[in-house]
């Protein structure tokens, strides 16, 4: 054994020795080499990542090379060498700042002159950093690069920042401004945000991809403008816009025919009017490249969907989540000519029942997501219709249903079905550690389970499911009524997401958890009253990659944790804080530039 030991140490020495002195392969071939293995298709992107973080711990040669690698950021904290960490990455064209706490404008005017950035996102702030992006613009060729702009949930957004969009970023592609929290409401203020948003239509015609959602002054007239100017215009996205109407939205799209995705919903007529006009569902059936239409929560009618039925429109996208006023006979309908439906989401439909489901799922054989949650009647029937009959099934979501409420099929009749990744169970009181064993076997490469709220499962049955399913990554366990969770007594390395948020265990739970996840990256213990300091100092030991624990309301949890755990635990980068944290001077020097506190 100490000879073997000698040989190894012996062996990454010479590696080691190799990569740093030059004498292995020359720098072009190993960034061919790397190139290779970092843009293969089949490599998602946290797996990607992960390959990034470990080539960079090699050597000085494979952190440069692992740099070059980097093309998309995101900060959740202002760190003080940003100068620094942004020259690092000299291919970077894409930054994410929706996360960041802090003085945007401040960090802006900080972004090198060698970053050629054509994705922004600055999402998530009190008011929209003009000042930052004007001086950007004096110092980089921003203006002519930037092609996506992201600014949605802004505090404060005022028409004179959407006349700055509109001067600034004239090759804008796709521009999100959704949800802006609030709008000066008194009359002249209006006009002139209307008036920015029309000029906005005619500054910014190369734009392929829009979303106003939540302009409370968005109106026919404004979305007329857009689909007239924008003749590359290919996806629309305007929720909860509450001046727009059937008659406006029909004259609108009928100037742009090539648009691809359409999704609208809360309009004026849902609640005004019982039934839709034969315009408005003409003008969707013109959309003859439509792929993607989402008209959840509005009021539809089984002649809108026989309509779009007739004109035999490539959706791969449906969405009436929420929607009202249409039967089974018209999504039967139309279901049954949109042979080639990928997703398809109809929460809430309250008349579908096991049958129906059966029948519709004949016509689905290309359908890799379907959300059904909400519709009360179904049961396991309906979940092994779509499983036979849907052969591309990935993701299931049947939260709130009535699945577990009837037998269970023979071990013998159970088929493995290789392809199901993610089901949504949350909220189904019937499931019990029976139906726990049976996913276990028919879904060996299952890597998302959400059973939040199932308080019939025992942790007999959820040992089961981890020993079984080994690709397991993410698991939520919400509001678990028992102490103990895992009764399985090896390490299960895969899991990374784990929710336990509103459960009753305590730090025995907690250090065996630690135990057998110990590549944690995040842990949700929000509500979690019996833990206290120790078993959180036991999770961050054990789990070496923790990146984000969330201890809101955890009362038993002392708030000097949290200096400790960013000390010791480099990974960290984000923490909520239990009750009462109040961080002192020291501690704001050391919260600023190492991880985000909230």
């Amino acid at each position: 054994m100490f000879h073997k030991r000698r040989k190894n140490m012996a062996s990454r020495k010479r590696m080691a020795a190799a990569t740093e002195g030059g004498r292995g392969l020359p720098d072009d071939c190993w960034e061919y080499v790397l190139s290779k293995l970092l843009n293969n298709n089949n490599l998602v992107l946290e797996a990607r990542n992960h390959c990034l973080e470990t080539l960079s711990l090699v050597s000085k040669q494979f952190l440069s090379f692992s740099n070059s690698f980097v093309y998309s950021l995101g900060l959740i904290y202002n760190p003080s060498p940003l100068y620094r960490l942004l020259q690092r990455f000299q291919n970077l064209t894409s930054l994410d700042l929706s996360c960041l706490h802090g003085d945007l404008n401040a960090l802006l005017t900080r972004i090198p002159l060698s970053v050629s950035l054509t994705s922004l996102n600055l999402s998530n702030h009190p008011t929209f950093p003009e000042l930052g992006l004007r001086t950007i613009l004096k110092r980089t060729t921003i203006s002519s690069t930037l092609t996506s702009l992201i600014c949605s949930n802004i505090g404060s957004l005022h028409h004179t920042d959407i006349s700055f969009m509109s001067d600034s970023f004239p090759f804008l592609q796709q521009l999100d401004i959704s949800f802006p929290k609030t709008i000066t409401g008194n009359d002249y203020d209006s006009e002139a945000y209307n008036n920015a948003l029309k000029v906005l239509t005619q500054k910014l015609s190369k734009l392929h991809k829009v979303n106003l959602s939540g302009n409370l002054y968005v109106n026919d007239s404004l979305f007329f403008e857009l689909c007239r100017n924008c003749e590359l215009l290919e996806e629309v996205i305007m929720l909860e816009c509450p001046l727009l109407t059937h008659a406006g939205i029909a004259s609108a799209i009928c100037q742009r025919p090539s648009l691809t995705s359409f999704s609208v919903r809360n309009f004026a007529e849902a609640i005004e009017t019982n039934k839709l006009t034969p315009y408005f569902a003409d003008s969707l059936g013109s959309l003859k490249g439509l792929t993607c239409l989402d008209l959840s929560f509005s009021r539809i009618s089984d002649f809108l969907l026989c309509s779009l039925a007739l004109e035999a429109l490539p959706l791969r996208k449906l969405v009436l989540q929420g929607c009202f006023d249409y039967t089974y006979y018209g999504i039967c309908y139309l279901l049954s000519r949109c042979r080639f439906l990928q997703h398809l989401d109809l929460q809430d439909a309250k008349f579908l029942y096991d049958q129906r489901i059966k029948e519709l799922s004949v016509h689905l054989a290309d359908l890799v997501s379907i959300n059904l949650s909400g519709c009360y009647k179904l049961t396991s029937s309906a979940f092994f219709a779509l499983l036979r009959n849907c052969p591309l099934l990935t993701e299931i979501r049947m939260e709130s249903t009535d699945i577990g409420n009837d037998p269970i099929p023979s071990s013998m009749d159970l088929v493995v079905y290789h392809q199901v990744k993610s089901l949504y169970f949350a909220y189904n009181p019937r499931l019990k550690d029976e139906h726990i064993n049976m996913f276990a076997h028919m879904f060996p490469n299952m890597q998302l389970l959400d059973l939040n709220s199932c308080h019939c499962i025992s942790e007999e049955g959820i040992g089961i499911l981890i020993e079984r399913c080994c690709k397991i990554r993410h698991l939520n366990f919400a509001f678990y009524s028992q102490a103990n969770l895992f009764s399985i007594n090896h390490e299960a390395s895969k899991l990374e997401v784990l929710n336990l948020s509103h459960s009753r265990i305590d730090n025995i739970a907690l250090y065996a958890i630690s135990k057998i996840f110990p590549r944690l990256l995040q842990l949700d213990l929000e509500h979690c009253y019996h833990v206290t300091e120790k078993g959180v100092r036991q999770v961050v030991e054990n789990c070496t990659n923790l990146r984000e624990i969330n201890l809101r309301y955890c009362r038993e949890v002392s708030t000097t944790v949290v200096s400790w755990m960013i000390l010791s635990r480099p990974s960290m980068k984000k923490i909520v804080a239990p009750p009462h944290f109040r961080p002192g001077d020291n501690d704001r020097k050391l919260l600023s530039g190492r991880c985000l506190v909230c």
